[in-house]
């Protein structure tokens, strides 16, 4: 590999080539991964010359192992030729990416909606042939630019933009875990041999077997460790040692041969967290005490380890940097440091990371100026650059009490990363100190909060309420609440014992705050939705109208109207929430909305909104690392399919939620996918099948029992018992929860029972019970009314009432049908036959024609959002938007956007 020439390459030259020439059809990004030196960066170099050449917009940036704790540096140096176009974008957008580069005082900007004006900034940029962004070394990239590019890389399919990144094996990583890959594995003996004759042609025999051998097919040791080649080792091949290690060592030997002014300045910029030429001048001349100058560069650049472009400074290869790192002594590398220090007093962001690097120990100047940097980084979005500068702000703090909060402050940032293995390592390094009793009770809600509070200890729940009420005695009311809000989390997902459940309920009822207060509302709910169902029920539409336009209050009181059954209320909430959130870029609250959400549309049978609100849960709830609520969506999205009849759909939603629920014993999602399970069978008249997956929610030795959903999954336990000849089997469980529906007003609670009493009641009450079913005020919820129906109709029938059972049965089939439940629909038809008439057939719905994202995206156009305001809501570029709209149009056979508002349901309350 060399002059140009890539050698044993073809393959992946044409990917890259039908890539980068593909782009103005389809964007997208790949990921190059492979050891050092394996040729990713002559290879994305490749990508580069075939991109120029097309005339397409090439931006670049490269991780630097020095960098990783400045926040979006990396995105700086990609974005610095476009960011002129950012004043274009929405208000909120240009005010947080330029709020990110410290160009814009703000308040603070959600990561995500950084991204979605990257995305939106480099869609609107990519005009004419497209664009090639090229990333190197992207495992050293910045935790906050890793973040927005991996968040681009997934949405520029219909973009005209291709990402392409390099990564070296071996380094830890998330950056484009989820992204297609190509690996570069070593040359052939063919390619090896070539490489090494266009380099180093005139090695003697020996030498070359030997160093053929060494290099083992790794293009960069073939051209760096020839030159050091000489006769063969007589004791033989030395690969016993790492290549890079030989590699670096070829790297530093041609160091110690410099100038001593050259070896300083290199030096001094493999430390630098930036690649300015100035700073690698002042810095050094600062640890000489004479002056270096652009004159003492010319030594590196003839020995190959540098190159000098204007006014910047860069290694040729990322192993020369740290080769010089490794060769320099701590003495010499603390220098450095101290002198980059001192040359960024004007950037205190930067400089205050040289100054911990100079530390020899305790600094509280140092530390308390990291947790300043931590501090902005946090209100920039930064949480990742926030956790790496208070938990090194903690290794430079002396005093124990210091220490301990910011190492409870990095924990915190870690649980809202979603970084369980470093909680833990903070939280284990906070118990050896002495701890306040306020600072035990911050570990403990963070020991508590993290993953939704499921913990290993079965009675957690208790310890943490008790907690909480004694952070309360001392007026901390509102970290009182954090505790409980955690510990009725853990109650709710994995169902702790009734004390302690109580516990939690009992503190939580004796805090100085109001009734209806949303975050009380929620505790209760989920501690003891049944115990406290009235309670909840009869403050819930209080306080959702005290919420206001307060997103994240509607977002509580909608989780608790779904734990108490309040379905439409429930919906409604969450459905006015979501605007605020997506604006806000809290993705991870929008995929916790979207959740409830679609749970509630489920059980209303409200496919509208539960289809695309399921899907992108699941999808929002990956990308924000929260597995419990990709289960959720998963296993909701199988009841939807239930609902329609797509047994295949159920299969694999409710395979994929389970299988990761089971290990943890998660019930609120193993109880979904049950009920999931349960309802296709029932849809397709397998009945005996129903009962047994139905049955099992019901009894306390299964995981999928669960105490508050088991409640509402009662009308169909009674359907299936009936068809199957297991009715005297479900009266104690129907008998149950009569004794809950003393306790709560639930309405899906009583919904059910109505239902069960009806079609469980001998032919001499069944009549009466049917008809009291009937009278009660369906309102939104006209599935359940129309499955009183359907039951009415069919026992009707059997009672030879055959003209009394018709009209129920229309009435059923046409509610089934709008609502697009079909197998529903399909047994009122088959009734209707077997009472003598002729019933015609239903017309495939819309939302079967498209996906679930198709479905959102044609429901917001109908509404007469521009596919801007579309892209804004769903974090989509407008390209992106646009693409689908195409698809979708020829699937509806229509031809315009204007068309759509006639034939696609928009749910009420929407846009969400």
């Amino acid at each position: 590999m060399t002059g140009g020439h890539l050698y044993g390459r073809d393959v992946e030259l044409r990917r890259l080539d039908a890539l980068v020439r593909g782009v103005r059809d389809r964007g997208g990004a790949l990921v190059v991964h492979g050891e050092a030196g394996i040729g990713k960066t002559r290879l994305l170099a490749e990508a580069r010359r075939i991109a120029a050449a097309a005339g397409m917009l090439v931006l670049a940036t490269a991780g630097v192992e020095a960098e990783s704790r400045v926040p979006f540096a990396g995105l700086h140096k990609l974005l610095q030729p476009v960011l002129a176009r950012a004043e274009a974008l929405p208000g909120p957008q240009r005010d947080a990416v330029l709020g990110a580069f410290g160009m814009a005082d703000v308040g603070g900007s959600d990561l995500f909606l950084i991204a979605l004006a990257v995305l939106n900034l480099l869609a609107d940029a990519a005009t004419g042939p497209g664009a090639l962004l090229v990333v190197e070394d992207a495992h050293w990239l910045d935790p906050a630019t890793a973040e927005i590019l991996g968040f681009v890389g997934r949405r520029l399919e219909a973009d005209p933009v291709l990402l392409l990144a390099a990564v070296r094996d071996g380094f830890p990583t998330s950056f484009g875990t989820d992204l297609p890959r190509l690996r570069l594995d070593r040359l052939d003996e063919e390619a090896a041999e070539a490489v090494l004759s266009a380099h180093a042609a005139g090695l003697p025999a020996g030498a070359r077997r030997q160093l053929l051998q060494d290099a083992a097919g790794n293009p960069l040791a073939l051209v760096e460790l020839s030159s050091a080649a000489g006769p063969a080792d007589p004791a033989g091949p030395m690969t016993a040692r790492p290549l890079t290690d030989r590699l670096q060592e070829a790297f530093a030997a041609r160091m110690v041969q410099l100038p001593a002014a050259t070896r300083t300045l290199l030096l001094v910029a493999a430390i630098n967290d930036g690649d300015a030429l100035s700073e690698a001048l002042a810095a050094a001349s600062l640890v000489t005490g004479d002056a270096v100058t652009a004159g003492d560069l010319p030594p590196a650049v003839a020995a190959s380890l540098v190159d000098v472009d204007g006014d910047r400074i860069r290694f040729r290869h990322p192993l020369m940097r740290s080769a010089i790192h490794q060769w320099a002594d701590l003495t010499q590398r603390h220098a450095a440091h101290t002198a980059l220090a001192q040359v960024l007093t004007g950037r205190p962001d930067r400089g205050i990371w040289h100054r911990a690097a100079s530390s020899h120990g305790p600094d509280e100047e140092v530390a308390a100026g990291l947790e300043e940097i931590a501090t902005a980084a946090r209100r920039r979005g930064a949480t990742l650059s926030a956790l790496a500068a208070l938990e090194r702000a903690a290794q430079l703090t002396d005093d124990p009490a210091r220490r301990a909060a910011r190492l409870l402050r990095a924990a915190e940032a870690a649980v809202e990363l979603g970084r369980q293995d470093v909680v833990h390592r903070l939280l284990h390094d906070a118990r050896t100190l002495d701890l306040s009793s306020w600072q035990r009770a911050q570990l403990l809600w963070i020991e508590a909060s993290f993953g939704d509070g499921l913990r290993d200890e079965h009675r957690r729940p208790a310890a943490v309420a008790d907690v909480a009420e004694a952070v309360a005695a001392d007026g901390h009311v509102d970290v009182a609440l954090r505790l409980l809000n955690g510990a009725a989390l853990r109650s709710f997902w994995t169902e702790a014992d009734l004390p302690a459940r109580h516990r939690i309920v009992d503190v939580a009822e004796g805090l100085p705050i109001r009734a209806d207060d949303p975050d009380l509302l929620a505790i209760l709910a989920f501690a003891a939705p049944i115990e406290r169902g009235a309670a909840v029920i009869d403050s819930l539409h209080r306080s959702a109208a005290r919420a206001g336009g307060n997103a994240e209050a509607l977002r509580l009181v909608g989780s608790a109207a779904v734990l108490v059954g309040a379905f439409d209320l429930a919906e409604a909430c969450c459905t006015a929430s979501l605007p605020d959130l997506r604006a806000q870029g809290r993705l991870g609250l929008v995929a916790r909305a979207l959740g409830a959400q679609a749970w509630s549309a489920a059980h209303l049978a409200d496919l509208n909104v539960g289809i695309p609100a399921a899907e992108e849960c699941t999808r929002l709830a990956r990308e924000t690392s929260q597995p419990l609520f990709v289960g959720i969506g998963q296993a909701t999205a199988a009841v939807l399919a239930a609902l329609r009849g797509d047994e295949a759909s159920v299969l694999t939603f409710a395979g994929a939620a389970e299988q990761a629920a089971t290990s943890g014993r998660v019930r609120p999602v193993l109880a979904t996918a049950r009920l999931a399970r349960g309802l296709a069978a029932l849809g397709a008249g397998r009945y005996a099948d129903a009962y047994e997956h139905l049955r099992r929610m019901h009894d306390p030795a299964d995981p999928s029992f669960h105490p508050a959903l088991r409640c509402f999954a009662l009308a169909e336990l009674a359907d299936a018992a009936v068809h199957s000849g297991q009715h005297d089997a479900v009266t104690g469980i129907v008998a149950e929860l009569e004794a809950f529906a003393l306790q709560t007003p639930s309405p899906a609670l009583h919904g059910g029972l109505r239902h069960a009493r009806a079609v469980l009641a001998g032919d001499d009450e069944a009549e009466a019970l049917f008809e009291a079913a009937l009278r009660v005020d369906a309102g939104p919820w006209p599935f359940a009314r129309a499955r009183v129906q359907l039951a009415y109709g069919q026992w009707l029938r059997r009672q030879r009432r055959i003209a009394d059972s018709r009209a129920l049965l229309r009435t059923a089939r046409d509610t089934f049908d709008i609502l697009g439940t079909v197998p529903w629909g399909d047994h009122a038809r088959r009734e209707l036959r077997a009472s003598g008439e002729a019933s015609r057939r239903q017309i495939v719905d819309t939302r079967d024609r498209l996906t679930a994202q198709e479905l959102q995206i044609a429901q917001m156009a109908a509404e007469g959002m521009t596919n801007r305001e579309i892209g804004e809501r769903l974090y989509l570029s407008h390209r992106t938007v646009s693409s689908h709209l195409h698809r979708i149009f020829p699937k509806l056979e229509i031809t315009s956007r204007s068309q759509l508002a006639g034939i696609v349901r928009v749910p009420a309350g929407h846009p969400a």
